[in-house]
């Protein structure tokens, strides 16, 4: 009689095969899709896959996009080790970047070129301030985490859309939900001359080796896991 039993952890083997099995299955519905919406599949595939690395342009804006995303992943793989759910990353993102850009907007043609670092402060304790509130309510109250961060983004959207559509919106910007551009002071001073590419990009990559260190070569970061992965 075939039974089946619940391993304490999956295979090597598994562990190295599900992420190529989920590309898999991801470009053979991708396909069927395509097929059913009478569009050619290849012509689908080469956009998603080829065009964001086909020159160094595109690379260069493929870098731009990641670095936020990977910020933010940083920060759910030490709550998600934690066993602490926060689906709510897209809200601390956004009001991170509403507490920097109104720093940025504060700065004028005389700001010196480090007024960068106070507007990475003001987006850093901004996302912080948002998670907290998740945090503080699940602390005291007990409140499930997975609803009030998810709440918390369509409030911080909200937020957003009030500051564009309102006291932020830009006069000469042809009636656009957007804030006036930014003194060259506030922005993030570019790695390579004709792309977007900034030293966000190294910050983050310097972080993922910071969380590594703190999960798995410091104490604190070990009692975080345990305590969080024990079964419950």
């Amino acid at each position: 009689m075939l039974r089946l039993e619940v391993r304490p952890q999956p295979s090597r083997a598994w562990g190295l095969a599900s992420p190529l099995l989920a590309l898999a299955i991801t470009v053979a519905v991708g396909v069927l899709l395509f097929i059913v919406l009478g569009k050619d599949p290849v012509r689908g595939l080469q956009v998603f896959f080829w065009e964001p690395v086909r020159n160094v342009r595109a690379i260069s804006e493929l870098l731009v996009k990641a670095t936020p995303l990977l910020i933010i992943a940083l920060g759910l793989a030490v709550c998600f080790r934690s066993n602490v759910w926060n689906i709510g990353a897209e809200g601390q993102f956004v009001i991170g970047a509403v507490c920097a850009a109104g720093v940025a907007l504060m700065a004028d043609k005389s700001s010196g070129s480090a007024f960068f670092v106070l507007v990475l402060l003001a987006g850093v304790l901004g996302g912080m301030f948002w998670a907290g509130i998740t945090a503080l309510l699940r602390d005291r109250f007990n409140a499930n985490e997975i609803l009030v961060s998810l709440m918390l983004v369509y409030v911080g959207i909200q937020v957003l859309n009030y500051l564009v559509y309102g006291p932020w919106k830009d006069p000469a910007g042809f009636n656009f939900p957007q804030s006036k551009t930014f003194e060259s002071a506030a922005q993030m001073p570019r790695l390579m001359t004709g792309s977007r590419v900034n030293i966000g990009l190294l910050l983050a990559l310097a972080g993922v080796m910071a969380v590594w260190i703190f999960l798995f070569r410091t104490y604190s970061g070990y009692a975080q896991q345990v305590g969080g992965l024990a079964p419950a």
